[in-house]
């Protein structure tokens, strides 16, 4: 992390800039000294983009005199030295009885709109069936299907949902938090799968040039009544649901807003190839079957890639690393370590500590350290291993190939 004074020189962001005298800054309140000292080097041009009376605050694009490097650059300065605040935060922050009741309300609240979301589907899947039956329609029928597997899709996450909050320690020593991408690739391939069987039945409609007959005016009323409002309870749902902290809820708000879009182009193919062309019809429904496929299809490989290990992002390292540094015991950091493990990350720290250092101190250490880390919001589990050097072998192999057994 670096910064760039008004003479164009960059300088280490966590350095003091009369390096010869002050080496390092303080590792005790050294954020708020990093910031005051970074926004006092910083050239005219970024100074002008601070906000007035919080400055450490920027909006970059006030200013016309940055390049689009320069301003992801300044930005993610910015950003580091917020999350950065945030590990400081940890240490005034405790649990207390309102935080739980906060935490209580939060999880009745995701139930609650779990629950909604299920009743809706059950009596949205009853009205579309009849105007399926009333239309004839293919574009309607794929919408139908939909609503069909929306409710089985539902009760997956559901039982996924109940399935994390009954835990047997003894059987799942670390919690079941994995259950939830499962739950959700499930869900997933199921409506993928939905999309592939319309795209076939459309196009087979397409091949065999067969026209549906006309709707009647009443049939017409009933296809607009049904479709409208199925249209307008999930809109309403998929507001309700879409900012929610849950995941499995965020599901269900995706689900919404697909049955959105599957809703309105099925009428509008449906109505269209009644007063106009009868291929319309199954042409809507090829276009909301491949839609259904490469949207599922990307939720599949983003919660599956969260069950293999892969690592966090450089700035979440550098939050890590920030916390650790900070203890004053601390004499090196060997390796910070953050991978996803499902939902979370786990975190493996490795430090060096004074090799005189009696064990109930390092143990105390390490102990609190661990208890910091999993404070994070991002983190589920952390391991801290102690060590008196950082020269030997890594203590661990990476296993590239399953055993023979």
């Amino acid at each position: 992390m670096e910064s760039e004074s008004s003479s164009g020189v960059r300088t280490a962001l966590l350095m003091n800039s009369e390096s010869e005298r002050g080496g390092r800054l303080s590792r005790r309140n050294s954020v708020k000294s990093l910031k005051n000292e970074f926004v006092s080097r910083l050239p005219d041009k970024v100074r002008s983009c601070l906000e007035p009376g919080s400055p450490f605050l920027i909006d970059v694009s006030k200013s016309k005199g940055l390049t689009q490097g320069e301003k992801e650059y300044y930005e993610t300065q910015f950003q580091t030295m917020k999350s950065f605040e945030e590990v400081d935060a940890l240490d005034a922050s405790s649990e207390s009885i309102d935080g739980e009741d906060d935490e209580d309300e939060e999880l009745a609240q995701h139930e609650r709109a779990m629950q909604i979301s299920n009743y809706a589907n059950i009596v949205l899947l009853a009205f579309k069936i009849y105007v399926t039956i009333k239309s004839g329609s293919i574009a309607v029928a794929a919408s139908t299907l939909d609503s069909l597997l929306d409710l089985m899709a539902g009760g997956i996450l559901w039982f996924t949902h109940l399935s994390m909050k009954n835990i047997n320690i003894y059987k799942y020593p670390i919690g079941k938090l994995r259950i939830q991408p499962v739950g959700i690739i499930i869900f997933a391939a199921v409506m993928a799968t939905l999309g592939f069987q319309v795209l076939v039945q459309a196009i087979e409609q397409l091949i065999e040039d067969k026209p549906s007959e006309k709707m009647s005016s009443d049939q017409l009323v009933w296809l607009f009544t049904i479709m409208l409002s199925a249209t307008v309870v999930k809109l309403g749902l998929w507001i309700y649901c879409k900012n929610s902290s849950n995941k499995i809820v965020r599901a269900y708000a995706k689900d919404h807003y697909f049955d959105v879009v599957t809703n309105v182009v099925g009428l509008l193919a449906a109505v269209l190839a009644d007063k106009l062309y009868w291929w319309i019809d199954p042409a809507g429904a090829i276009a909301l079957a491949i839609y259904t496929i490469s949207n599922w299809s990307g939720t599949v490989i983003e919660n599956a890639v969260s069950l293999v290990g892969q690592s966090a992002p450089p700035e979440f390292l550098q939050k890590l690393t920030y916390l650790v540094i900070r203890h004053p015991q601390v004499k090196h950091i060997d390796t910070v370590r953050a991978y996803t493990f499902g939902v979370l990350y786990f975190v493996e720290v490795d430090i060096e500590l004074p090799e005189d250092l009696p064990l109930k101190e390092a143990h105390t250490i390490g102990e609190t350290l661990q208890i910091r880390i999993e404070k994070l919001a991002e983190v589920e589990r952390a391991f801290v291993h102690l060590d008196f050097e950082c020269e030997h072998k890594p203590e661990h192999s990476v296993v590239s190939r399953l055993p023979r057994s």
